[in-house]
């Protein structure tokens, strides 16, 4: 009867060790949902695939191929992409465009990711005074136009890739500080943060230690949504030529250039494209399954 009794003891501390792993269980939810699943094994091979690609292929972004110039798609010469206009190897810009847009979106998530939990948090466990002024700031903000920034930000500085990173940034924090702020209002009035607050912890610590991992389900789905949305906002401001520039070149840019050719070059437009909307696929489905499996209402 003991034996029976410390055997069932322990397989309720198993399971309760088990089931209080939030990341091993939402894990676990994701890899049920296909979808998720088969979109980030398609994200991780298109990065590397984007990354490594070029140094596989016989021609640089630059290289012009003199006997071929605006050439369908063919074996010949390794142009399974066709060139453009200039006789460059599309395959090859395609993915060092890849390699732009994906890292303008990874530097201005990570900016905003940054920058806008620890206001959002600062924002909502302080309150009062300091919480009205710090989403003022962030009201006036909003109220500024975002091409009109980016305008700006090109005829004072002039253009540079860097610029691109501090524009997306600068603004995309803007809804991460007002979703974290959201979630810290609700969190501090929790009993943890009560006990932390009479056994005299420290306010930082509060919020870094207690406040902000507990908010960190909503900020992980809100990042997978917004990478796809940083990628649309560069590749619409290439298209605009406000973005990268010459020898650079990004989805956007190769849309741009593809638009203009598409009767007489449809090849020019139609794989950039394909690769941006696949991406953007992915990484909605992804965000969807993040979501899911991070919702605690559906555990």
């Amino acid at each position: 009867m003991s034996t029976h009794t410390t055997s069932s003891a322990s397989a309720t501390r198993d399971e309760f060790q088990a089931g209080e792993s939030l990341a091993v269980e939402a894990w676990r939810r994701l890899r049920q949902n296909k979808a998720a699943m088969g979109s980030l094994v398609l994200l991780i091979v298109l990065t590397i695939v984007c990354i490594c690609g070029p140094w596989l292929l016989p021609w640089g972004l630059d290289d012009v191929d003199w006997n071929s110039f605006m050439t369908a798609p063919s074996s010949e010469g390794a142009h399974y992409f066709g060139t453009d206009a200039n006789g460059r190897d599309l395959l090859v810009r395609t993915l060092y465009g890849g390699r732009i847009s994906l890292s303008v979106a990874l530097v201005a998530t990570i900016v905003s990711l940054v920058i806008g939990v620890l206001y959002g948090a600062i924002a909502g466990y302080f309150g009062g005074r300091i919480d009205n002024l710090m989403m003022r700031f962030v009201d006036i903000m909003f109220s500024l136009p975002f091409m009109f920034m980016v305008i700006l930000l090109m005829v004072v500085f002039g253009r540079n890739i860097l610029l691109i990173y501090a524009a997306i940034g600068a603004v995309e924090w803007l809804d991460m500080a007002r979703i974290v702020r959201g979630q810290v209002l609700s969190l501090k009035r929790k009993e943890f943060v009560e006990a932390a607050t009479a056994l005299g912890v420290k306010d930082t610590k509060i919020v870094t230690r207690h406040l902000i991992p507990n908010a960190i389900g909503p900020v992980i789905v809100y990042v997978t949504l917004t990478v796809p949305k940083v990628i649309l906002l560069e590749s619409f401001l290439s298209f605009l030529g406000l973005g990268v520039q010459e020898p650079l070149t990004s989805w956007g840019v190769l849309i741009s250039e593809g638009q203009q050719m598409m009767e007489s070059a449809p090849w020019m437009l139609i794989f950039p494209s394909v690769f941006l909307a696949v991406t953007l696929f992915c990484l909605n489905f992804l965000g969807d399954g993040l979501r899911d499996a991070l919702d605690p209402k559906t555990r």
